[in-house]
């Protein structure tokens, strides 16, 4: 085995330093406030068995994609699938990828040319990050939510780029690492003003809780003004994989230029009948009782979090993500080790993540959490931070 570089051993010892060295932890039999398996559709069997029923029943018994879509790897569940869901969102095409990060890694890295400007949200994620740097166009952030900063910097920006060069906004509809979401319609407006294309990731957002561009009362005139959306499958559906959806004309460019479509293998059967399955459930009278439930459990955070005097600390949210704000990795980490002894998997979220000094307990809700849990857990946080937050 050849000698690790010593560079790269310095790096992995800083972080050890800082205490933000991360690894992997081994699966949990905690009462979950973590996943992102918001409505509990990953550990359903009935989905699981209807993906497979699926499989058998149209002989496409397969363990493999067996190569990229654009080779061997493309099939008529692919089509179905992504038919469904360019219906299901109002949207004209829809394209599959094999992750959220593939997508965002494709549509940024080919989609904006050189002279273009792109004015992204200081929060976006880090696929969205990655895949701006990969590309050719100028970019700006703007601060966090804050359509004042945003106007300021298109007011400065755009009239100093070529009237041929294309202006892109930038934004999620629900942020990962805090929970809240933009005002969507102010969004639209800037982008109408300004002569801009809305790119909006979707991957935490639930469509009936969370405000997305299919939950605003114009949807035919929202959905217009938005360029391109991300959704991803490995959250609140459950499964794997996600999707960019638009106008016919982008998914053609997507399956020309995306190397993160172009260059893979594609998902496999199972995961491609899992994803139709489940957006054939989303119609179900279950499902909806499933986000219903999440709902109120949702309302009932809110509720204890007061009466406990926890809300100055938390990060407003109507999601089902909240953080609780405890600055200092060290501190955040042992609140967190104190939620573990108790029984609650509840991670913490450190820097370089977050913001140095916004380190954070974060808590994701989902339907199968009772009302009891969500009373004990937010107990046991009031009385590990006021024991730990000021050792």
């Amino acid at each position: 085995m050849a000698d690790f570089p010593n560079k790269l051993r310095q790096k992995l010892e800083q972080r050890k330093k800082e205490d933000t060295f991360r690894e992997l932890l081994p699966g949990s039999n905690l009462v979950d406030f973590v996943s992102n398996d918001y409505l509990g559709l990953a550990r359903d069997k009935s989905i699981f068995k209807a993906a497979t029923d699926l499989l058998e029943s149209r002989e496409f018994i397969r363990n493999g994609s067996t190569g990229s879509r654009l080779l061997s790897g493309n099939n008529q569940l692919f089509e179905e699938t992504e038919n469904l869901l360019a219906a299901y969102y109002g949207e004209e095409a829809a394209l599959i990828f094999n992750s959220g990060y593939d997508a965002n890694l494709g549509l940024f890295s080919s989609v904006p040319q050189r002279g273009d400007l792109i004015l992204y949200d200081e929060y976006i994620h880090a696929s969205m990050r990655d895949g701006i740097r990969m590309g050719l166009a100028r970019s700006v952030k703007f601060k966090h939510n804050d359509l004042k900063h945003l106007r300021a910097q298109l007011g400065n920006l755009r009239k100093n780029i070529s009237q041929h060069a294309q202006c892109y906004l930038v934004t999620e509809a629900v942020f990962s690492m805090d929970g809240d979401h933009p005002d969507l319609e102010a969004l639209l407006t800037l982008c109408r003003e300004f002569h801009c294309q809305l790119i909006l990731d979707e991957a935490h957002a639930i469509r009936g809780i969370d405000k997305t561009p299919t939950d605003l009362e114009n949807i035919e005139h929202a959905t217009q003004g938005i360029f391109a959306r991300l959704v991803t499958f490995g959250k609140a559906a459950g499964v794997q994989g996600s999707a960019i959806l638009g106008s016919r004309e982008l998914k053609t460019y997507l399956l020309n230029f995306a190397r993160s479509f172009i260059y893979t293998t594609a998902l496999p059967p199972l995961t491609i009948a899992s994803i139709l399955h489940t957006y054939q459930y989303f119609e179900s009278k279950e499902f909806m009782e499933r986000k219903s439930k999440l709902q109120s459990n949702i309302e009932l955070f809110h509720r204890e979090i007061e009466k406990l005097r926890l809300k100055e600390l938390f990060i407003p949210s109507s999601s089902a993500i909240h953080s609780c704000i405890i600055p200092g990795n060290k501190r955040v980490k042992r609140v967190a080790q104190t939620l573990g002894k108790k029984g609650y998997d509840v991670r913490p979220i450190l820097a370089p993540t977050v913001p140095e000094g916004k380190e954070r307990i974060r808590i994701c809700l989902h339907s199968f959490n009772t009302e009891e849990e969500i009373k004990e857990v937010l107990s046991i946080l009031a009385y590990a931070i006021d024991e730990k937050i000021h050792t």
